[in-house]
């Protein structure tokens, strides 16, 4: 499968068309998902939307009766499947004669090279190499094809022989070996030869996954006040803040203005915590003082005891007694001492309501509030077939030569996947399929290649390298249609951007309820406790932060582990960062909404410039009928709007929209301005770099407050009409205002229009090359440019 050559080299940026040979659709009666089978009467196959590749499967199940070394009295076995130059190899038991593995291996049918596959059963306990317990032959010709939805092949009790085939020996193996596709269901946990060094030496395989995010909520801490506080020093009255710590999230309240030992805050203090809950809230109170901070006392309180609220009603307070800092580890006799106990008075609940935001609003997958009570059903099926790379560059140095060990991962929702990694291969080829529930058309899909550098080959492995990235939205698609592209691969780096590569997909957007859908184009975006009881714009970045975090944090446990530098990548977490290249790509951004305007003024001017005679005389005539006929104005215009939409259907986008490099201004971007961008934060360039781009962020700073202050000027102007800050300006415009309403009160609005609008068509030769006495009058306008320093 190739992509369409192009001619022209600036398409290499562009999406292409491509014609796969995409598999048949199997008799199921669903979609497989994450959790089983979705069922649906639209959607009837599995795996068609990759190409089908065929693999040899050997399952090596367990052994028994195996002979033990003389020497030794014991036996460590272990299973070896070679077929040619690939081995794969079991975990060893040691001394075990019985033991059970159950372990599947795959090899590609593409690079078969060999009439046989050998199962060896060898002792690890034995020093000679050449030494086995015995092995099992299969010959290529005789071994049986399956594929879904045929039942899984049994496995058999074999006989081991020794190595001349002559007599057979101790101990027998069980094992089945059959002939199959990708969708089989022993591929995901399987052994992969072409994800494993061809030389056989060490196993390097790394396995197609798939991760679920964890269920996240929003902690509120809503800490009241707090009663009998002392300071150690009597003769000054307390000071006191409270601070609460979740994991590594500190938030404290404000110092309370008044020195009492009964002070109040009545402050919501916000958290992030993933369930199972692992962290404790640890509550404080310190004292302030000229030193340090004294510990007045604290708490720690298990997150699984609060109350978990999946609206806004009221949640009960509680008051705890603090302990002593370490919470309770006081002296004998001090502890006497103390008669009263200092308590704090809190409300925390976990907010179910909410959708806890760990990507960017710009690109979410997923607006669900964490409370399941409150999910929909869902609106659509999801399903994308990661089928290659092509063309990828060289990642690293590997024993001299370049090489790259590309995977990819997707991500949509609270589902993750990840494809096998694909060893030593600039063209690898996946061909998975993978299936998300779609509960929003609204929302974003993103796929990511990257190179694999913890294989184990290195000795240092280093994070690894980002491929290239993909961002397809589900409402530009069409539903029930295949798509089949190949998207280019960008990075933008310090030398520039550049393509790594293409990544083909196909993907397919099924609709289960299309009057759902539409339903779903009138509610809001996120769950409506965003906006009975919003968080603030500082709130939702450090929430969305801490939130990423822990992600990061709970996907790199998995095995193989989802680090945490692919984890950031995936959900753009620098995107926050100062970019002079993003702020001439929103500013021309904005400017190209105003385009149409812009044009639909320079035509309005041509008309009354009279440039075109022609069209000048048709608006004549169009502008009197509709004054004769002001009822026909509204349906006009809808009726021209209309039209419009159906024009540009012949025109509408064939292809999801891409990553643009032209519109992101990575093309034209100054290296110096890379270099700021990519700029460690705090910064890390010398000083006379650093004050050069302070110098030309002042300028273009300036640049910005410039034209913010002339439509800040414009506005105020309109509001000292009738403000009196120029007596004899409101005056005049008070005087033409009564005289208008007596004119237009006596005159027909079909004669006043007709006039206006005639009055603005009027020919060049009645126009003055002057500015308008209205316009003079509005430029004369005070403002409260004045007033500033």
């Amino acid at each position: 499968m190739k992509p369409q050559a192009s001619s022209n080299p600036q398409d290499e940026y562009k999406i292409k068309d491509t014609k796969p040979q995409l598999g048949e659709r199997w008799p199921h009666g669903g979609v497989r998902g994450g959790g089983g089978w979705i069922s649906s009467d639209r959607v009837t196959s599995t795996y068609d939307l990759v190409e089908q590749m065929y693999y040899l499967y050997v399952r090596v199940v367990k052994a028994k009766d195996l002979p033990t070394n003389p020497l030794t009295g014991n036996c460590d076995p272990y299973v070896e499947v070679k077929l040619g130059n690939y081995k794969g190899k079991t975990q060893h038991f040691e001394k075990k004669t019985n033991p059970i593995w159950n372990q599947v291996f795959t090899f590609s049918k593409e690079k078969i090279h060999s009439s046989v596959v050998e199962v060896f059963v060898r002792d690890r306990a034995m020093v000679a190499k050449d030494d086995y317990l015995g092995r099992v032959v299969f010959d290529m010709n005789e071994v049986p094809t399956r594929a879904p939805p045929d039942s899984p092949l049994a496995p058999q009790w074999y006989r081991l022989v020794d190595r001349q085939e002559e007599s057979k020996v101790r101990g027998a193996v069980m094992l089945a070996v059959w002939m199959g596709t990708q969708a089989d269901e022993a591929f995901p946990e399987a052994w992969h030869s072409d994800a494993t060094s061809v030389k056989g030496e060490g196993v390097f395989s790394v396995r197609t996954k798939v991760y679920v995010s964890p269920k996240l909520w929003y902690l509120r801490v809503n800490i009241i006040e707090a009663q009998e506080v002392e300071s150690q020093d009597k003769s000054q009255p307390p000071h006191v803040f409270a601070k609460a710590q979740v994991g590594n999230q500190i938030l404290k309240t404000k110092l309370c203005p008044n020195r009492t030992p009964n002070p109040f805050w009545n402050e919501d203090l916000f958290f992030v915590a993933a369930e199972p809950f692992e962290e404790q809230l640890v509550l404080t109170v310190e004292n302030k003082t000229a030193s340090k901070d004294e510990v007045v006392g604290g708490i720690k309180l298990q997150l699984h005891t609060f109350e978990r609220r999946l609206d806004h009603r009221p949640v009960h307070s509680r008051w705890f007694n603090l302990e002593k800092f370490s919470f309770g580890v006081l002296e004998g006799d001090r502890r006497k001492e103390h008669k009263f106990s200092t308590r704090i008075h809190i409300r925390a609940c976990l907010e179910g309501g909410y959708h806890v935001l760990d990507e960017s609003t710009m690109y979410i997958s997923d607006q669900r509030p964490t409370a399941r009570e409150l999910w929909k059903q869902p609106i659509g099926i999801l399903e994308v077939g990661i089928l290659s790379a092509q063309g990828l560059l060289p990642m690293k140095k590997m024993d001299g030569r370049e090489s790259t060990d590309a995977y990819c991962v997707a991500k949509y929702g609270l589902k993750w996947v990840r494809t096998r990694t694909i060893v030593e291969s600039f063209n690898p080829k996946w061909n998975e399929q993978y299936t998300w529930e779609v509960y929003d058309p609204c929302t974003v899909i993103t796929l990511g290649v990257f190179d694999n550098c913890h294989l184990g080959r290195n000795e240092k492995p280093e994070n690894d390298s980002r491929i290239g990235k993909v961002r397809i939205r589900l409402s530009t698609l069409e539903t029930d249609r295949i798509y089949t592209h190949s998207y280019p691969l960008l990075v933008l780096n310090k030398s520039g951007v550049k393509k790594m590569g293409e990544l083909q997909i196909a993907f397919r957007f099924t609709c289960l309820s299309l009057a759902h859908m539409i339903y779903l184009y009138g509610r809001p975006l996120l769950p409506k406790m965003h906006y009975l009881h919003p968080f603030t714009v500082n709130q939702l970045d450090s929430l969305r932060y801490q939130a990423m975090n822990i992600v990061a944090s709970r996907l790199g446990r998995a095995e193989p582990p989802l680090r945490k530098e692919v984890v950031e990548y995936m959900l753009d977490v620098d995107s926050h960062m100062w970019s002079m290249r993003r702020s001439k790509a929103n500013f021309f951004r904005i400017v190209s909404l105003f385009s149409g305007l812009i044009s639909l003024s320079k035509w309005l001017v041509e008309v009354c410039q009279w440039k075109k005679p022609v069209t000048t005389i048709l608006v004549h005539v169009l502008f009197c009928i509709l004054i004769c006929y002001p009822e026909l104005i509204p349906p006009t215009m809808f009726l021209y709007m209309f039209l419009i939409g159906l024009w540009n259907y012949r025109s509408r986008p064939r292809h999801p929209p891409h990553m643009d490099t032209k519109l992101s201004w990575a093309e034209a971007v100054h290296p110096d301005e890379l270099d700021e961008e990519f700029d460690t934060f705090p910064t890390s360039r010398p000083q006379d770099i650093i004050r050069m781009r302070y110098d030309r962020l002042r300028s273009v700073a300036g640049r910005i407050q410039t034209v913010i202050g002339d439509m800040a000027t414009q506005g105020e102007r309109f509001h000292a009409l009738l403000s009196w800050r120029d007596p004899r300006a409101t005056s005049v415009f008070i005087v033409i205002c009564l005289f208008a309403a007596i004119f237009l009160y006596i005159t027909p609005f079909k004669i006043v229009t007709l006039i206006a609008g005639l009055y603005l068509l009027r020919h060049p030769r009645f126009r003055s090359k002057m500015p308008s006495v209205p316009s003079n009058y509005f430029r004369r306008l005070p403002a409260r440019a004045d007033s500033m320093l």
